[in-house]
């Protein structure tokens, strides 16, 4: 754990300031201290200056969205540097002449595009009239009625009546034509005649940039009052009306004219495209480095608003924490800033004194970051108290490999935790923002571990995909005789209710598998009732070694923090109690498989009925002997020490607490006689009153009530926790056999399927089952267990062991850090 004690004074030039002391290359990032709390957020120094940066990021923002879809932004392979203070205003300047450079081209850009639409209706409007008047000449001209149930149809004019008539022409949105149409002919009462027709051409809103699609209509009435109601129509239906000449000639001398228009504006047009492509251009080559740029300096000024400003000295004054093995970067840091700022003061630490808790700060890499986030996610150590993650990088991934036992499934994850680990600068470059991916790929090196771990069990267990390996030979026989016939090999393979028993002569060699489980036992009818045996005993082994390392752990802590006061009446009596019971059943267990072979174990005691004779003193049990002589002293004398504890850890040190409370006590007030006596001084005597108040209001903060209180929720918890806890790690024999069953239980299922099958079907069903088989095994046996295995692995570091010596109240040391700036994950 890295020592934090100083906070640091800087002393730097105010005008020229420069920010190399926050350089992400140097270690030296640390959290500042807020020194303008009283200031409101408006009125202190930087404000303006932070108000200046966001408008260069909202210039930034406008900058990629006009990039977006069209210029590809260049990262370049290095983080810009941060800029000195003056640079900021040239970096305003460019980016305010792009800004004002693009926002005209877009104007002009937007009008040209509005006036080629505009160009381009009146140009089909023209061409759609010119073909209406030609084909209409001889023809009929049909108006709109209304019948009896309200639809509309058509009826025929006279041809020589359309002389007399006015028209208007015009273009409209294709989803408001039928509406449109329905409110003309209603106020108009059937005396307009209405043609209309798709344009075909696709148009582009020069706003949004969105396809719209038009219809070109011509609207034919008689009198002025009539042409008034239909501008207001077309008006309130934002359909475009455009002049058309009411002869011929006229409409196409205007139709040439209007096609000349769109060719120059075409041109104009794409000269304005170019500009602007030029300007995004320029833009995407800085774009990135400009961001980067922006919101260092925004950090930075942040950082200045929480710092004094000494207008006399023209200096800052910063407070901050860090740690000490970092000293040398900072002052090498301060001086390359004085240095590169020009400035003739030279840069000042100084050590304050505080009564402040220091923040905890554990230094990691991207192999024990993970590690290091399961103990915070519990809660942040207390300053100087000792770090569980290094013990964790051990026994999680045991813990959960004990759990998850197969070295099938642990070689399946360990290549998935491979291949992320060995393609991690390239997944990391990606940036992906699915959270359940990126949990996964944070995790990958303590994924790893568990992979290894798990293949290391698996093969004490002698478990692949629930297939066992003999490799060293079995160390069982089936030759020996057994009533009226003989074992054979055809009886082992095919008998469904083959038990195996050690204790017949010449079953059982003598000598045991050389390592882990004999392979003999998967085709045993009792191998679930000897693997349950096996893995009980060896989860409460486990479980006590472990909570032991925890306690012995809390001793560190005593002894670190000088509180002999607890290693006396509070780590002995804990290791006391724990030994004298649990210590001791381990002791049993391993002393019976240590005493008793294959052939005495039918005459071995249990040692579950002498655990709880052990509690109960009752030792007239015939049927159960002893493991060993003397054995009924040896049990009494651990009870007895044991209920010893309970009261040494309860009792004496409130009562040690209290009476050193009374003797400083005496001390303050045979020191306040002795000061009354010793002056008669009315200004000394309230002087020193007014520290005997000052002492006594400080020493009504002792509380014997609450202390024993405290105590004893201690004792109780651990007492009983000793107990629960032991239990707790059961689920390590609990977990490990539902996986091995779930495993055996799969292949059985569905992979002796298509192993039975013959011939060319069963080489086609043998693929297809083994897909089955593979994508089961990742989603139930690899996923959904495998989470399992994790938080229960989990649970057993927060509430069994860590709750021995941790206490996790601390508070998080956050460095200052440009890397998480830029990343977003810099904490508030």
């Amino acid at each position: 754990m890295a020592k934090v004690e100083f906070l640091m004074m800087i002393q730097m030039h105010y005008v020229d300031l420069h920010w190399q002391l926050w350089n992400p290359n140097v270690a030296c990032g640390s959290p500042f201290l807020q020194l303008n709390a009283n200031v409101n957020s408006f009125q202190r120094k930087f404000v303006n200056e932070v108000r200046r940066c966001e408008s260069l990021e909202r210039i930034l923002r406008f900058l990629e969205d006009e990039m977006q879809n069209e210029i590809i932004i260049q990262v370049p392979e290095k983080d810009a540097e941060t800029p000195l203070p003056r640079e900021m205003i040239t970096l305003e300047t460019t980016l305010e002449k792009l800004e004002g450079e693009l926002q005209e081209a877009n104007q002009s850009h937007q009008a040209l595009k509005k006036s080629f639409l505009e160009l381009t209706e009146l140009k089909y409007l023209l061409k759609k009239t010119q073909d209406f008047f030609e084909t209409e000449t001889n023809l009929g001209e049909d108006f709109f009625v209304e019948d009896t149930s309200g639809l509309l149809e058509l009826r025929a004019i006279p041809a020589f009546m359309t002389g007399k008539l006015g028209f208007t022409a015009g273009v409209i949105n294709r989803e408001r034509m039928a509406s449109f149409e329905r409110l003309l002919w209603r106020v108009c009462r059937g005396n307009v005649y209405l043609k209309f027709s798709e344009m075909d051409t696709l148009l582009e809103d020069p706003v949004t940039k969105e396809e719209i699609k038009k219809n070109i209509f011509i609207i034919f009435y008689q009198g002025e009052q009539l042409r008034l109601k239909i501008k207001k129509i077309c008006d309130g239906f934002r359909a475009t009306i455009y002049p058309c000449p009411e002869h011929a000639a006229e409409r196409r001398e205007m139709l040439t004219s209007v096609n000349v228009r769109l060719e120059d504006l075409i041109t104009v047009i794409t000269q304005t495209e170019s500009h602007r492509q030029r300007l995004l251009q320029e833009a995407a080559a800085n774009w990135h480095s400009w961001v980067i740029k922006v919101q260092k300096m925004k950090a930075v000024y942040h950082v200045l608003n929480m710092c004094n400003i000494d207008v006399t000295q023209q200096c800052i004054i910063a407070e901050i924490w860090f740690p000490v093995a970092d000293t040398r970067h900072i002052k090498k840091a301060l001086e390359q800033g004085m240095e590169l700022s020009g400035s003739s003061m030279v840069p000042i630490m100084t050590e304050v004194e505080t009564k402040t808790d220091p923040p905890t700060f554990n230094r990691t890499n991207k192999f024990t970051a993970g590690f290091q986030n399961i103990v915070d996610a519990y809660g942040v150590g207390s300053y100087r108290e000792i770090n569980p993650a290094p013990y964790t990088i051990i026994t999680f991934p045991f813990l959960f490999a004990v759990m998850f036992g197969d070295c099938g499934h642990g070689m399946v994850m360990l290549m998935a935790a491979l291949w992320m680990v060995l393609n991690e600068r390239h997944l990391l470059a990606q940036k992906s923002t699915n959270e359940m991916w990126n949990i996964f790929f944070n995790g990958r090196y303590l994924i790893l571990l568990m992979g290894i771990f798990s293949i290391y069990t698996g093969l004490i267990y002698n478990d692949c995909f629930s297939k066992s390996f003999n490799i060293f030979g079995s160390s069982w026989s089936v030759q020996p005789m057994f009533r009226n016939g003989t074992w054979n090999t055809h009886i082992v393979e095919n008998s469904p209710y083959l038990q195996l028993d050690p204790a017949i002569p010449g079953v059982y060699s003598g000598n045991p598998y050389p390592f882990g489980i004999d392979p003999i036992w998967n085709l045993a009818s009792n191998k679930l009732t000897f693997l349950n045996s096996y893995k009980m005993k060896m989860s409460v082994i486990l479980g006590i070694a472990h909570m032991i390392f925890g306690v012995i752990l809390s001793l560190f802590n005593h002894i670190y923090f000088r509180r002999t006061l607890n290693i006396i009446l509070q780590f002995i009596p804990e290791m006391i109690f724990m030994l004298s019971l649990f210590g001791y059943l381990v002791f049993m267990i391993i002393f019976k498989w240590c005493q008793y072979d294959a052939h005495t174990s039918r005459k071995a005691p249990s040692i579950l009925i002498h655990f709880i004779g052990m509690f109960l003193f009752d030792y007239d049990d015939s049927s159960n002997a002893p493991l060993y002589g003397h054995q009924q002293e040896v049990q009494t004398f651990f009870v007895i020490i044991a209920l010893v504890s309970v009261p040494w850890m309860l009792l004496i040190k409130p009562f040690v607490l209290r009476a050193k409370h009374q003797k400083s006590q005496l001390q303050s007030f045979t020191i306040h006689e002795d000061a009354v006596e010793g002056d008669h001084s009315g200004h000394s005597s309230k002087k020193t009153a007014g520290a005997h108040g000052m002492k006594d209001g400080h020493e009504e903060e002792f509380n014997f009530g609450d202390i024993f209180v405290h105590q004893a929720i201690h004792t109780i918890e651990y007492c009983l926790g000793c107990i629960s806890n032991t239990a707790s790690y059961l689920r390590l024999w609990a977990l490990s056999l539902a996986h091995a069953e779930l495993s055996e239980v799969l292949w059985t299922m569905v992979m002796s399927i298509g192993l039975r099958l013959q011939g060319w079907a069963g080489l086609v069903g043998v693929f297809i089952i083994f897909a089955v088989f593979a994508v089961l095994t990742v989603a139930i046996l690899l996923v959904m267990e495998g989470l399992s295995a994790f938080l229960h692995a989990l649970r057993l570091h927060w509430v069994e062991f860590q709750n021995k010596f941790y206490e996790g109240a601390g508070s998080k040391f956050s460095p200052f850090s440009f890397k998480h700036v830029l990343e977003g994950t810099a904490e508030e």
